[in-house]
């Protein structure tokens, strides 16, 4: 059996689908933490191709059970979407409908501040004084056909929520679900992504109105069969089964390629979706890696040499981008492509300067670095599109970051020092140096181009003289080489 494991927004009729973004403010977090996490959910929501047009926010001790918003703030939601903004009682297949109860598991039942899905008492539903709220729907704003909620939902949650909204509903998961999901290119990363879909919509299964009517069971038909939401369950586990054996297929010969590359040096880039990690392996490479204002723009490893090539060839990694909240199933289907990042000899952890959120960002990197066991690799600090930044900007990144690297990808200047440190580090200190090519040698003057940094070139009578900066070994080399067919 094939699932759809993909959300309903491709039937939805848009070219690009209203969205109204939700959120609970805990009593841990800041007004600044909100609000940099609400626009990063609604980044993701464009890169979806949905319209955030709206955002509804509470602060709360915890989300409302069942429902997470409190009553009076889940029907100022219904009014961007044209629900009701109530949630009717749920009747399990060929039972009974009681009075007042609404749609809740066993596993639903305890809520940080006590309220429940029918509680009457406006507690925490009334704002408070500071209460961070949004203003309601303005009569010109279109109506919202999604909802994308900034937490993980239970099932229960979500399948409240879109009764009482009557549109799909997104957590934060599905979301960053489905953007992989669109983004993932080769065979093992739609692998991965299936993986991972699958664990998410496994707990969301539930009977039809078909109820739990029994499939034929056993030879002959004897026994009591399963029910067609255990048969669902079962299929799933089963095509996780299917996958996780064919990835790992697929792993083994990633794993053989890792091991051939292990005796040459390689860096790997690391950090946040979008911090410009493609940008800069495109610079780094001269390779043509795909690049897009966009997050999670890159899902597959892509593996190129440092240019122009050096003795031994430096390898370059571009990994998947990190995020806040990712998913944990995420994390472990992609585990084999972060093991990249473990193998490599030295990471660059690249961060967007410009971003009020770096600080942030960096930590959720080095929190995942941690989860795949690959903190203990050494690495270097890269904050990236510096030229966003002003100077006074700068200067205070310099006195919190002494040892990170101030760079642009877009500056061919500050790629070229960065190439310079990654040679240094790995082939040796660099050298200026005078070679005196003749024209009957000129395959040494390609050389040198090719395994040199040429800073002056001048052509003579008999010859050309290059005034070029290289690792003592590679000009030990070439020397030897002009000394010998001198």
């Amino acid at each position: 059996m094939a699932f759809d494991t993909g959300s309903r927004l491709t039937s939805l009729g848009d070219e690009r689908p209203a969205a109204v973004v939700v959120a609970v403010q805990l009593p841990s977090v800041s007004d600044e933490e909100l609000a940099s996490s609400l626009e990063e959910l609604e980044r993701l929501a464009k890169t979806l191709g949905l319209e955030p047009v709206g955002r509804v926010t509470q602060r709360r001790k915890g989300l409302a059970t069942g429902i997470v918003l409190g009553e009076g703030k889940l029907v100022e939601l219904a009014t961007w979407t044209g629900g009701t903004g109530k949630v009717e009682a749920y009747v399990k297949p060929g039972g009974k409908q009681k009075k007042d109860e609404t749609d809740e598991d066993e596993d639903d039942d305890d809520d940080e501040d006590g309220d429940t899905a029918t509680s009457s008492e406006p507690t925490s539903d009334a704002p408070e004084p500071d209460d961070a709220v949004a203003a309601e729907k303005p009569a010109e704003a279109p109506k919202a056909k999604v909802v994308l909620v900034d937490h993980d939902l239970t099932p229960t949650q979500q399948r409240n929520l879109e009764k009482a909204t009557g549109v799909e509903v997104l957590d934060r998961t599905s979301v960053i679900l489905e953007i992989f999901h669109r983004h993932a290119k080769t065979r093992e990363a739609r692998m991965q992504v299936e993986i991972a879909k699958l664990r998410y919509l496994a707990p969301r299964l539930r009977e039809g109105a078909g109820g739990g009517d029994r499939v034929r069971g056993g030879i002959g038909g004897k026994g009591a069969g399963e029910t067609s939401l255990e048969l669902d369950r079962r299929r799933i586990r089963d095509r996780i089964a299917e996958l996780k054996h064919e990835l790992s297929q697929i792993e083994g010969g990633a794993k053989t390629r890792r091991t051939r590359r292990s005796e040459l040096p390689t860096v790997a880039l690391v950090g946040y979706t979008n911090a410009g990690k493609s940008s800069l392996m495109r610079a780094l490479t001269s390779s043509d890696v795909y690049i897009a204002d966009k997050l999670f723009a890159t899902l597959d490893t892509t593996v190129r040499r440092l240019q122009p090539p050096t003795e031994p060839p430096i390898l370059v990694t571009d990994t998947v981008g990190f995020i806040k909240k990712l998913p944990h199933d995420l994390v472990a289907s992609f585990r084999s492509t972060l093991d990249e990042a473990g193998s490599a000899d030295l990471l660059l952890h690249v961060v967007d300067a410009a971003d009020a959120a770096m600080a942030d960002q960096l930590a959720v990197t080095r929190e995942v670095l941690r989860e795949i066991d690959a903190d203990d690799v050494p690495g270097w600090l890269l904050l990236n599109k510096i030229d966003r930044v002003d100077e006074v900007g700068r200067t205070n990144l310099r006195a919190r970051y002494p040892n990170a690297i101030q760079l642009s990808a877009k500056d061919r200047a500050d790629v070229g020092r960065l190439r310079e440190l990654l040679i240094e580090h790995f082939v040796g200190k660099l050298e200026e140096a005078e070679l005196s090519v003749p024209y009957a040698l000129q395959k040494i003057a390609h050389l040198i181009h090719e395994r040199t940094t040429v800073l002056v070139e001048e052509h003579g009578d008999e010859g050309t003289r290059f005034v070029v900066r290289a690792p003592a070994r590679v000009l030990e080399d070439l020397r030897a080489q002009l000394g010998v067919t001198a």
